[in-house]
């Protein structure tokens, strides 16, 4: 049994311009690959965290309301660790992504526009129990294997527009997180 639990209603919803605000994340890791590099060392493997949908068919990342209590970074690692079961480090925002959702109209949003505020989210822990466990399945896929079985196509555009291009620029630097 699950000791956290997901917020729900939408007494607290953010809106702006006639669009639901909501915050997301592209949760990443790096796992040992096979593979060496020239110098012998163990070559990492760059994997995106999915969840399923709930639905329809295709892989989604975490994303939810961004509420009035909280900041939008915050609303990101709470629909991680609500959905994906998982918490880490906001590392990177990636940007602002527009999309017409098809299941959330009401009064304030009566067309369904949504502005989506993603982040990169580094994991540092996958829980055992999570608030929506029952309903979610988290699957580690390469970016590559992310884009062909993403969902939607403003997420696939966090995904290569903002999160690739991102984590491109800042490895070149030779940090680590």
């Amino acid at each position: 049994m699950c000791d956290l639990v997901a917020r729900t209603g939408r007494h607290q919803q953010r809106y702006e311009d006639g669009r639901r605000l909501v915050a997301g994340c592209i949760p990443f890791r790096y796992r040992n690959s096979s593979n060496k590099t020239s110098d012998g060392e163990q070559k990492k493997l760059l994997e995106v965290l999915m969840i399923n949908s709930q639905s329809g068919p295709g892989l989604l990342f975490p994303k939810g309301g961004w509420e009035n209590d909280e900041t939008v970074e915050q609303a990101a690692a709470r629909e991680a660790v609500e959905e994906a079961g998982v918490r880490g480090d906001i590392v990177q925002f990636l940007g602002f992504y527009d999309f017409k959702s098809k299941t959330h109209q009401d009064a304030c949003c009566p067309e369904g526009m949504c502005r989506a505020a993603v982040f990169a989210l580094h994991v540092k822990e996958e829980l055992d129990s999570w608030p929506e466990q029952s309903t979610r399945r988290r699957t580690w896929l390469t970016v590559s294997e992310a884009t062909s079985q993403c969902r939607y196509e403003w997420m696939q555009q966090a995904l290569l527009t903002g999160f690739s291009d991102w984590h491109a620029n800042w490895s070149k630097g030779g940090d680590s997180i």
